[in-house]
């Protein structure tokens, strides 16, 4: 191709070398030339175009871990990015392997080393699918060796685990995301502008109500199970599992509060668990509170964000957005409020591995709910939360 490209550049420089005598020597040999060159020029600019096309450079993806039932998602999600290849996945699981093997290309090499994957397949950015506490070591060396990292959250199983990471990937100027499915919602993007724009006015009150029946209830494989229950593997239960949605919205809404107070419970007796199934956390702002309900207890699904303020409130579902002005009469048709429509989201906007692709080609910092920062922020809280139930007070959460 690179050849064709060239040969083409000498052929139109050629075919515009005439002199300008031959320019005007009458009809039709005048016509004759002009058709020609304009022939040579459009030949030109489309192999030209298809060489550009060819020789551009995909971002070379390799996964880490396949004991994270949301890979499968995100392996349909890297289909969906032309701009993304899939070159390698490392995990110890054999039955695993051969799982992903039936679903991604033959192109794509396995590893059982993930270290020694990075070192001979040199991906551009690895994603990060395996239990929370191994989130750090593979972080570190990722960065040793300048690969961006994504991963599934929460981002660490401590505050200091969380920070160290960071403080890695911004030596090794690599990017660091953390990924949360409800940031692709339409719902809940349109919920964050509607807030920023005053809609509902100075916020009051969030509360967060995210959670399912349990992980063993809900049909999650035995080998995600294995480390969701463990409380070193995992950071606790229901309180890590989805009490990081409540904390990074609130802190993507409200910014970072000062004093949080926390409850657990173990409500599957039954079940005998080494950790929580059942938390609640309340995070106090200097004018406003956020109420988490992280929990394995529910008896369905629940994704529920609802923030309150003097002019009203919204509410964010995974399909619909919800708004209910001040002073304005119930029905049983819309309690909660009537429809907000809901934008039309790109690509970049509602995949997460067109988002952080798109982020690594153009240099950009990973924002909102996703980034490094807040998610600092986020395990900040949930360790400040975990002191709260061990001493039964309220804990100030530690200065910025």
């Amino acid at each position: 191709m690179v050849g064709m490209c060239g040969k083409m550049h000498s052929r139109t420089w050629r075919a515009k070398s005439g002199t300008p005598g031959e320019q005007n020597r009458g009809p039709p040999h005048a016509t004759k030339r002009i058709m020609k060159k304009a022939v040579y020029s459009m030949v030109a600019l489309t192999l030209l175009a298809t060489c550009a096309r060819g020789q551009t450079r995909k971002v070379r993806l390799a996964i880490v871990g396949l004991d994270h039932d949301h890979v499968w998602g995100i392996l349909r999600d890297i289909k969906k990015v032309p701009q993304a290849d899939l070159v390698a996945i490392a995990d110890t699981h054999p039955e695993l392997r051969e799982k992903a093997k039936s679903r991604v290309p033959s192109s794509v090499k396995f590893y059982t080393d993930y270290v020694k994957m990075l070192d001979e397949v040199k991906p551009d950015a690895v994603i990060i699918t395996t239990e929370t506490d191994h989130h750090l070591p593979i972080v570190r060396e990722c960065a040793e060796r300048h690969i961006n990292v994504e991963m599934e959250k929460p981002m660490a199983t401590t505050a200091d685990d969380a920070r160290e990471m960071l403080r890695l990937a911004q030596a090794g100027h690599i990017l660091l995301m953390v990924n949360y499915v409800n940031n692709w919602f339409p719902s809940t993007q349109e919920l964050y502008h509607e807030v920023r724009a005053g809609k509902i006015g100075p916020v009051d009150k969030i509360i967060v109500e995210f959670g399912h029946q349990g992980p063993r209830e809900v049909g999650t494989s035995n080998e995600f199970m294995a480390w969701l229950y463990n409380p070193v593997k995992n950071g606790g239960g229901a309180l890590m599992d989805f009490g990081c949605y409540g904390a990074a919205l609130a802190v993507w809404l409200e910014g970072r509060p000062t004093k949080v107070f926390a409850r657990s419970l173990k409500l599957k007796t039954s079940q005998h668990l080494a950790v929580e199934d059942d938390a609640v956390i309340v995070l106090e702002y200097p004018r406003a509170n956020a109420l988490l309900n992280p929990s394995w207890d529910y008896p369905y699904g629940m994704l529920r964000i609802e923030v309150f303020g003097l002019r009203g409130s919204l509410l964010g579902l995974p399909a619909a957005l919800l708004y209910r002005g001040y002073n304005t009469r119930a029905s049983v048709e819309n309690r909660d409020g009537h429809p907000v429509p809901l934008p039309s989201l790109s690509l970049e906007q509602s995949n997460l591995v067109a988002y952080y692709v798109d982020h690594i080609e153009s240099h950009k910092p990973i924002g909102g709910m996703l980034s490094g920062k807040l998610n600092v922020e986020v395990n900040e809280i949930l360790d400040t939360a975990k002191e709260s139930i061990r001493t039964g007070q309220v804990v100030s959460l530690p200065a910025d």
